[in-house]
């Protein structure tokens, strides 16, 4: 495999560069290092890629990057570059939004269409699901996202079957259900609370706690995205979720156990855009690929925990 990872220096990319890394492929790294959290985070979190004399890093926007050459010889994308966060995708910055994740993904689908691909694999999200969804979440239903993070998101799901349908180009995409672990981006829930919890600070908590998520490792998340490079079906869209639906309040619950002391936790109402609950049905993403999820909840806390007690520079 000589694989081209867009979003390498994020925390799902870099997992990923070195997963392959470690299965025996060649990996060209892209990113451009957004601001959307400090680059010194991104730059650690390459360092294991970089030791690696198979991986090569290339620093560009995918707007402004020579895909000819990117793509010369690869035989898989893995397309995870995007622009993060439902609450900021409101507004003025819905721009940024649709630059990096729509504009972004047309670009590289257009570039792949004169390539022999064998796959490209599309990171999507349960955001696209919306509140309007039964639980559990299936990908044949129908969708009506909340905010224009996951507008955005869809939008991209769809070009990438369209390239499939009408040009040939392999892709897959997997909608993600939030994932967590080390590395995990600074502004998402579990490293907010851990860092509160050892930090010994209130932490800041959006609606009742009774909002469910299906949460999902990062291992299992990157497991999955890896094999759907060699057995995701073309054209296919796959569930990846952790296998079970929990309440923030029983998170909470966890993190205490941890940090050994209770939260203080002030509360905040619930965000525009949202969702209320969570929760895939992944036995297609089971059958088709073999995913499954091989992590607790209890497990993959204690490794975020491990690890943000590591970078005290977080903290």
């Amino acid at each position: 495999m000589k694989a081209l990872v867009t979003g390498a220096a994020g925390f799902i990319g870099s997992t990923l560069s070195e997963r392959l890394l470690a299965d025996g492929a060649s990996v060209t790294g892209l990113d451009c290092f957004t601001d959307y959290y400090p680059r010194w985070i991104k730059e650690r979190n390459l360092e294991g890629a970089r030791r690696q004399p198979a991986f090569r890093f290339v620093e560009s926007a995918i707007a402004g990057a020579d895909l000819d050459a990117l793509l010369d010889g690869v035989t898989h994308v893995f397309h995870l570059a995007a622009q993060a966060g439902v609450r900021k995708s409101w507004g003025r910055d819905f721009e940024v939004y649709t630059v990096n994740n729509i504009d972004a993904t047309q670009r590289l689908l257009e570039a792949c269409c004169r390539r022999p691909i064998e796959r490209f694999v599309y990171a999507s999200s349960s955001s696209v699901y919306g509140d309007l969804a039964p639980i559990p979440m299936r990908e044949d239903t129908h969708l009506q996202p909340l905010s224009p993070y996951g507008v955005t998101k869809l939008a991209a799901e769809q070009l990438c079957y369209l390239y499939f349908a009408n040009h040939g180009v392999p892709a897959v995409a997997l909608r993600y259900f939030t994932v967590y672990g080390p590395r995990q981006r600074p502004d998402m829930g579990f490293h907010r609370f851990l860092r509160a919890a050892l930090r010994g600070d209130a932490l800041t908590l959006y609606g009742d706690g009774e909002q469910t998520r299906d949460f999902t490792f990062v291992a299992d998340a990157v497991t999955a995205t890896a094999t759907a490079g060699t057995r995701g079906v073309p054209g296919a869209v796959y569930n990846i979720g952790g296998g079970s639906r929990v309440s923030i309040n029983q998170v909470l619950g966890v993190i205490e156990r941890l940090a050994g002391r209770p939260l203080a936790i002030h509360r905040e109402p619930p965000q525009k855009g949202d969702m209320r609950d969570t929760y895939a049905d992944t036995s297609r993403a089971r059958g088709e690929i073999g995913f499954a999820p091989a992590f607790t909840l209890e497990q993959g806390l204690a490794a975020e925990h491990q690890w943000l007690m590591s970078v005290p520079e977080l903290l």
